[in-house]
Order: structure tokens, then sequence, then C-alpha cells
């Protein structure tokens, strides 16, 4: 029953290139135990006082099931382990140790291989063992070499799967944190209209600053790996609407929204008793967007109550076209790779020349972003955009900040408005 070179080389193949995962360690006990011609194959994790069966393959209902536990002092693992029976039982008739054991008989065990499964760090994980209902005197040592070489790689697959987890509880951890906590901080880019280069609307932005110090994107995206990027989303934007009463009332919010928060339901319930007309969900270029017609529909009733849509990052990739053709957005929002030195850049003017004249046909307003230079903005204004936001007109601002530059804005607005003013 000795393995083959072709197929000892499938196993090495198998070892370097097969996928983390409860599959692939499935797909390794159906290999050996096809291979010796064996009844059941399991791998068995030991815990304090008990084994549990991770993983089991059998052809039909088998004596044990994933999931199954069993006591330590019970069958033939941890004896195996401790050197108490051998790793290799051709006949467990010639084994009194084995012929003692209930299992041996009511199974029956006939024949029997296990090796221990050690991790890395030199912990004994558990076991990886066949048995046969009935003797089989054709195993031998080969065999129990190669079943050594398939529990190495079951340790690699278990041993990733461990780090995903760890990697995963941290992850939640971290999250969890700043969803109890006075995070993000909101932070409020001020959006002027090019008509009067008055403020009109504040785009909402998340900072973090709680260790580890990184960018707002790695947040969220370590939030969606942690299954809590809708919490955190919903985390941001409530405490963005929370200050929308101080604002001045004629200017909008825009908040960045992933389609997964869109589609759950929750933003209506979110956005509560809020004007949904001072209200702008950004679609970004990077979301991945599966179903559309699930996204449009649940659209739909946002829509209806006034909220407005926007594509932010226009000009970045496919997937921003995809998201426009796709969503009919009331905003589209030119991305800073587009607007930053287009005064002396062709392309960028020609591209941006065919988003503003399909905005004007199709009645979407354009918001041009990152808008840096006197230069940039007069080009900008010649093409037809009809907003514009950048740090040549304002940074994002805490909102004590941002209200004090509306009160200027206003206080302006206000003198130039006034009959002195007027006769000057």
């Amino acid at each position: 029953m000795d393995m083959s070179a072709e197929q000892l080389a499938s196993v090495v193949t198998l070892k370097t290139s097969a996928p983390t995962g409860t599959g692939c360690i499935d797909k390794v006990l159906r290999a050996l135990r096809t291979h010796l011609g064996m009844d059941v194959a399991f791998v068995s994790q030991f815990r304090t006082s008990d084994r549990v069966f991770v993983n089991v393959d059998t052809d039909g209902e088998g004596p044990i099931k994933p999931g199954d536990t069993l006591s330590l002092d019970v069958g033939y693992c941890l004896r195996v382990v401790e050197g108490e029976l051998p790793e290799l039982i051709a006949d467990t008739a010639e084994y009194p140790v084995a012929m003692a054991l209930p299992e041996t008989q009511a199974l029956p065990i006939g024949s029997h291989m296990s090796v221990p499964i050690y991790l890395s760090d030199g912990r004994l994980y558990g076991t990886f063992c066949c048995f046969g209902y009935s003797a089989d005197n054709t195993l031998g040592h080969r065999d129990l070499l190669v079943m050594k070489v398939f529990a190495e790689l079951i340790a690699d697959r278990i041993e990733g799967d461990l780090t995903l987890v760890r990697d995963r509880v941290a992850k939640h951890r971290r999250i969890s944190a700043v969803l109890a906590g006075a995070q993000p901080a909101i932070v409020y880019q001020p959006i002027f209209d090019f008509q009067d280069m008055t403020i009109c609307g504040w785009e909402c932005l998340s900072r973090f600053n709680i260790e580890p110090i990184r960018s707002p994107d790695q947040w969220f995206n370590e939030a969606a790996d942690a299954g809590l990027g809708v919490e955190l989303e919903c985390h941001a934007i409530a405490a963005a609407l929370k200050n929308m009463d101080a604002l001045p009332s004629g200017t909008y919010l825009t908040l960045n929204c992933s389609p997964q928060l869109i589609t759950s339901g929750r933003l209506i319930e979110l956005l509560g008793l809020c004007p949904a007309s001072r209200i702008v969900l950004e679609v970004t270029e990077h979301a991945i967007v599966n179903d559309y017609r699930t996204l449009l529909l649940a659209l739909k009733p946002l829509r209806q109550i006034g909220v407005r849509i926007a594509i932010d990052d226009a000009g970045a990739g496919y997937a921003s076209m995809r998201h426009i053709l796709q969503l009919r957005p009331d905003m589209i929002k030119l991305d800073i790779s587009l607007t930053q030195g287009i005064d002396h850049d062709p392309q960028k003017r020609a591209m941006a020349s065919a988003l503003i004249a399909f905005a004007r046909e199709t009645g979407s307003t354009i918001v041009a972003e990152g808008v840096e230079t006197t230069s940039e903005l007069e080009a900008l204004r010649l093409l037809g955009a009809n907003k514009v936001q950048g740090y040549l007109l304002g940074r994002p601002l805490t909102l004590q900040d941002a209200l004090a530059l509306a009160l200027v804005e206003r206080v302006a607005v206000i003198c130039l408005e006034s009959p002195i003013a007027s006769s000057a």
C-alpha cells in the first residue's frame, strides 16, 4: 500500500499551494483515507478534558460526525500521544491495550493509524487518525510516513485558520472599542457653489484619534473584516447628523455610505427626523456593487423622501462609470486625480468636459473635488462645473471652525446686501 512517487509529488503540491480552510483539510482526509483503504479519517482537537472531532471523512453514515466530543480518557488518541499505543496498528487483536478499549469492539476498530498534530510553536493541537473496521496487515512504515506528511499539511492549514481567527478577534476588539467611545470625530469640509462661491454643503469625514494612528479608510476596512463595517458606518453617520441643526439650514451634508449599509435597511431609521433634502449619500468608486438591482430597490424609499445620491471619485476608474450609469445619481463628484493639474492637462480637461456634458444632459450636478490652485478653480469654472471643494477654499474643519466659517460668510453676504453696500 506504499504511495507512489507521483502521489507523493501531489501531496507536496497540495502542501504548498492548497488554500487555507477546513475544505482543504477535508480533501486531505479523503485523499489519505482512500489511498489507505480505511473506513474513517478524522482530525481531533485536544481541549482541557475532552477532544472535539473537527473534521471527519467517511463513506455514508459514520460512527462520528464533525462537532462530536469525547473525553480524552476515551479512545486511542491520547494513548498514542503518550506512547501507550503505537502510531501504526495493522491488527488491533495483537495489542491487549487496544482490545481492552470498549470502542475497539463497539465500532469495531480492526486497524488504526494516528499521528499527533503539532503547531509551529510546539503546542500539541490534537491528532490525525484513520481506522478501518477490519485488520489490514498491508499497512507499513511508509504509510505512516506519508500520514505524517499529511499531518504537517493539516497543521499548516490549522495554524493559518487560527491566525485568521486571532486577527479577526483583535480587529473586533479594536472596532468595538471605537464603537464604545467617542470615535470617530467628524470634520466638515465646505462645498461651494460656483455661481456665487457661497457654501452650499459640507462633506462629513471621519477622523480616528486613537491607536493605531492610521487613515480612516483603514479603520473602515478593518471594521468590514471584523464583521462590524455597517455598525461603524452607522456610528459615524449618527455622529455627523447630530450636528446638522447647528449648521446653516440652507446647506446639505454628504455622507459616505457603502452599498452594504444602503441594502441593510438601517438608513431610514438612522436618518430619523432629519430633513431628507439636506442629506446626500455618497457611493465611492471603490465600493463593490455585486447586485445593482438590490441596491436600486434599497435606494428607492430614500429617494422618495428627498435623499440625494452622489457618486464619489468619478474619473478614478471604471467602477465609477458603472455606478453613474446604473444608479443615475443626483451628483457626480470629480475625483482629485482628474481635477489636480486640469489647468494644464488637455486630456484631463477632455474627460472632465465629457462628464460635465453628461451631467448636463442627465440633470446631475457636478462637484469638483481636490481643487488646490486658483488656475484649477478657473479651469473648472470655464468647463461648467456646478460646485467645488478643496484645500484652496477650505480644509476639513471641526464643527466649531465650520460654524465660524459659516458665520463669517453670512456676515459678508449681509454686508454685500445692505443698503450701504448697495449705494456704495
